[in-house]
């Protein structure tokens, strides 16, 4: 279906738009942001009565890696239908709020594009249908919130908190691929539905231990569960409209999700009872404990945040059918209730300039409505009754009370359930009484806060009215959504539960009224808690984690100062001496490395350039020392190379080798202009020994492999390509057909490469100071004239006939030997010689030497060519060809290949000389300089 594409993807297309509009103002910014968000709920709401009413699964596909088990595959079943509501629902309250809490200096464009790619991440999450599309929306929303919490990327606190939620997060999403990779060849599918109905499978696979604990590192890495909590708190420096949207909807609650949609694939073992409910159970006391004695008000929240997904978490462990429905119900009520409180305490730390509770108190008298509103919601979080956390509380006690699965200690569970209910209205207390009564601070009287614009308390107002409606009316508000999100998660039938308001005196209730009267007695008598609180040792995670990383950092420069000494001849050493051992290694396992077949005939001229390319190559390491004629000897080894390619019939090699060979001599003699005239260095024994052994062992190894190659028979594709060069592609010279045909995907990655590439040196030779020699060799000081004028006529001759040359290659070589990337190199032959024979400033007169735009449109064309086959209902890349008859010319062929080509051509041409002429710019402002 269209729609579940158009629900998660409008999002992500619409994150550009608020930065476009950006100049058009603050309400156009918000109104831009807000519309696709609306459009993408209402069509969620649309498919309501298929999804929550009948029951049915909504599933929609698109082919992406088909061979790798990768498609875009997304699914809307209850699940994914409730945390689809909660991430659109109250992702569009946060829009209208953030619009009236960010400030005048912030840049809303950007706030705005990251809060909808963060949207369109978690969307991902939630409705995949495939498991690695699921990870990869996964890291999307680490990336997202990353960007989110470092927003005010000027403040210390800022930066550090995003880098730490991004390097737990990110570390919990590689265990979680990794989970997800075995999950998937255990089952031989990665498709969710098959995965979720192979849960027998999977539970009785040897590896079952280790896919839960990769699977649960993401999860509690991403819900903030014990021992991964402390990044949560530090993410509160981002602003107030992230730190609701984050702890409600999305990102923490991501982790929650993965647990209910695996439910039924990993939950049953006692495994998993032990590792889920004991993390859950530690993550609700400890985070309800720490909550108690923040003094900062979004600190409060943050640990309450904690302790609640430590309670959805546990409640998940508890394996039962029951407590996987109360699960969910607290998903639901704690989404509300926390949204609208980060809402409130953002609207304090607006109007008073800070969230310090004791900076703080009195309120009341100058934010009513923002105090009501904020006491409805911390009454919810605190389960009182009549609101939504009341309710779904009542279930959590009551499936702690009938939790036989500790043996003796069965009372265990649902003592420290009830303890950690009571510090819920401790803190819960805490957050209303501390700060919006009491005496009011000197300074707030001077400050006299008001209540903010009237839209901006509008979100709080709907999601308190959300808590008031569920807690009074649940099963008519609430009751069909969280059927169908159970019945999803439960992947059957549904236990039988209640929502009434009144379930009798019995246990549950009992521990409410026990958890309500002990919070109460534990805020008034909280003076004695917070002295022992102040003497027990605290850690401060934020430098136990910098230490750690610093640490990590320490002993990567101590490997890499091992590995990059500076010398080339290391970086080679390390390159090359694997690539040697696995040769040599391979070859020894195989006595027969000497086929059958007959190698071809060895005559005298064969004979002759093998010497002359051993003798040049010898000379070269000999002459080193003579870099000019080391670079002549190194050349005359690439020439003979390109005649040992026309010898065996490879005329497209042979072009490619010598037009490569003319580049690299003219980029290595301009370069050696600025080397020292001779080595400094000597070389050790050691080194000389080293490079020995490789150049022996790399020239055996790669002798005996071509060796064994040539004397085999093996199948080869090439068969293939030679039968279909002309069917398929419409040219007969099979080289070029594959190149921009068959492989034209890898081609347009390599330009794509080669344009980077260009770019990167352009940027490392800019502004880059060199030392000018003054001296040649031997001693001569070097001539004035730059431009030899013997050089300069030859040059400008010969330019337009190697244009005239390129242009054939490039026309021809989708028939004959050439193509865009030989003509593309003759065509920068010519010109760079221009720079040689007369000079930067002369070519510069005549020829535009902004080189960039054209690279990027040698790039673009290539991949406009593969996007026109893509808009036409062909894959990516997909060429076509027709023949023409014109009554002159005759029958020629036309092939939409040819346009690739040309891209490949431009950007060869657009790269090679931005290259090579900086480093001639470089060399004459030096000399400029010099002089």
């Amino acid at each position: 279906m269209s729609v579940l594409f158009a629900i998660v993807l409008l999002p992500l297309i619409a994150a550009l738009l608020p930065r476009l509009v950006q100049s058009m103002g603050r309400s156009t910014v918000a109104i831009v942001t807000a519309l696709p968000v609306l459009l993408a709920l209402l069509l969620l709401l649309g498919t309501a009565p298929s999804v929550l009413v009948d029951g049915e699964l909504l599933q929609a596909a698109v082919p992406w890696l088909p061979q790798a088990g990768l498609m875009l595959a997304f699914r809307l079943d209850g699940l994914a239908w409730l945390f689809a509501l909660l991430i659109l629902g109250i992702g569009l309250l946060v829009i209208v709020y953030g619009h009236y809490y960010l400030e005048k200096s912030d840049s809303g464009g950007r706030f705005f594009s990251l809060l909808l790619l963060f949207m369109a991440a978690m969307l991902g999450v939630v409705c995949s249908d495939n498991l690695l599309l699921l990870v990869v929306f996964w890291e999307l929303t680490s990336i997202s919130s990353f960007l989110l919490i470092g927003y005010w990327s000027g403040q210390a606190a800022a930066r550090k908190g995003a880098r730490m939620a991004l390097t737990l997060t990110g570390a919990g999403g590689l265990a979680l691929l990794a989970g997800v990779i075995l999950i998937g060849q255990t089952v031989g599918s990665y498709d969710l539905g098959t995965v979720l109905a192979s849960g027998d499978l999977i539970r009785s696979h040897a590896l079952y231990p280790l896919m839960l604990v990769l699977v649960l590192l993401g999860v509690f890495t991403k819900s903030a569960q014990f021992p991964f909590h402390f990044w949560l708190p530090h993410a509160m420096s981002a602003p107030t409209p992230v730190s609701a949207y984050l702890h409600s909807a999305t990102m923490v609650k991501a982790g929650v999700f993965l647990l209910a949609r695996f439910y039924p694939a990993l939950a049953g073992t006692d495994l998993w009872f032990v590792l889920v409910s004991s993390i859950g159970l530690v993550t609700l006391l400890l985070g309800a404990w720490m909550a108690l004695f923040r003094h900062d008000l979004k600190g409060l929240l943050a640990y309450s945040t904690i302790s609640h997904l430590g309670l959805i978490t546990l409640l998940f462990g508890l394996s039962t059918r029951l407590a996987a429905v109360a699960a969910v119900f607290h998903v639901i009520n704690h989404a509300t209730f926390k949204a609208s409180l980060f809402m409130a305490a953002g609207i304090i730390d607006h109007e008073t300039g800070t969230r310090d509770i004791r900076k703080l108190g009195g309120l009341r008298r100058y934010l009513p409505h923002t105090m009501a509103l904020a006491t409805v919601a911390s009454m919810a979080m605190a389960g009182v009754p009549l609101l939504n956390g009341f309710l779904s509380k009542e279930m959590f006690f009551a499936e702690a009370a009938d939790t036989p699965l500790y043996g003796s200690l069965n009372w265990l569970v649902p003592t420290l359930a009830t303890i950690a209910g009571m510090l819920s209205v401790a803190y819960s207390l805490r957050f209303v009484h501390d700060v919006f009564f009491g005496p009011v601070p000197a300074a707030l009287v001077a400050h006299a806060p008001h209540e903010p614009r009237r839209l901006m308390r509008v979100p709080v107002e709907v999601l308190v009215l959300l808590c008031l409606a569920v807690g009074v009316f649940p099963a008519v508000v609430v009751g069909p959504l969280l059927a169908a999100a159970a019945t999803a998660t439960l992947g059957g039938e549904l236990p039988e539960y209640s929502l009434a308001i009144w379930h009798g005196l019995n246990v549950p209730f009992l521990m409410s009224l026990l958890a309500l009267t002990g919070g109460v007695a534990i805020y008034v008598w909280r003076a004695p808690l917070f002295a022992l609180q102040r003497r027990w040792p605290r850690p401060h995670a934020p430098a136990i984690f910098e230490q750690a990383v610093q640490a990590l950092v320490a002993v990567a420069g101590r490997f890499v100062r091992f590995i990059d000494n500076g010398a080339l001849q290391r970086y080679v050493s390390w390159l090359m001496l694997p690539v040697a051992l696995i040769m040599l290694a391979a070859m020894a396992s195989r006595p027969d490395w000497l086929g059958e077949h007959a190698l071809t005939p060895v005559d005298g001229l064969s004979i002759l350039a093998t010497i002359v390319a051993v003798l040049a190559a010898l000379a070269t390491v000999v002459l080193r020392r003579q870099r000019l004629v080391a670079l002549l000897m190194i050349s005359v080894v690439g020439l003979i190379v390109s005649l040992a390619f026309l010898r065996l019939s490879a005329p497209d090699l042979a072009l490619t080798q010598l037009s490569v060979e003319v580049v690299t001599v003219l980029l290595l003699m301009l370069a050696m202009y600025f080397l020292p005239s001779r080595g400094v260095i000597e070389s050790t024994w050691w080194d000389r020994s080293r490079d020995l052994f490789l150049s022996l062992s790399i020239g055996v190894g790669v002798g005996l492999l071509a060796l064994f190659a040539m004397t085999h028979p093996g199948a080869t594709i090439s068969t293939f390509f030679i039968d279909n060069s002309i069917p398929g592609g419409g040219g007969a010279n099979v080289v070029n057909v594959i190149l921009v045909d068959f492989r034209g995907f890898d081609t347009l990655g390599e330009i794509t490469v080669l344009a980077i590439a260009a770019a990167g040196i352009y940027a490392l030779l800019e502004n880059l100071g060199l030392c000018l020699p003054i001296y040649d060799p031997e001693g001569r000081p070097w001539a004035k004239d730059r431009s030899p004028l013997v050089l300069q006529m030859i040059s400008r001759a010969v330019l337009p006939i190697a244009l005239l040359v390129a242009m054939y290659i490039l026309v021809r070589g989708h028939n004959m030997p050439g193509g865009g990337f030989i003509a593309g190199l003759i065509t920068a032959v010519a010109l760079v010689l221009q720079y040689v024979a007369s000079g930067v400033h002369w070519v510069h007169a005549r020829v535009p030497h902004n080189y960039h735009p054209l690279v990027a449109f040698g790039v673009l064309l290539a991949g406009l060519t593969g996007l026109a086959s893509l808009l036409l209902g062909y894959p990516f890349l997909t060429s076509t060809f027709e023949y023409i008859y014109w009554p002159i010319v005759g029958k020629f062929e036309l092939a939409s290949a040819m346009l690739f080509d040309l891209g490949v051509y431009i950007t060869v041409v657009g790269a090679t000389l931005l290259i090579l002429a900086r480093l001639g710019k470089l060399s004459v402002v030096e000399q400029e300089e010099g002089n």
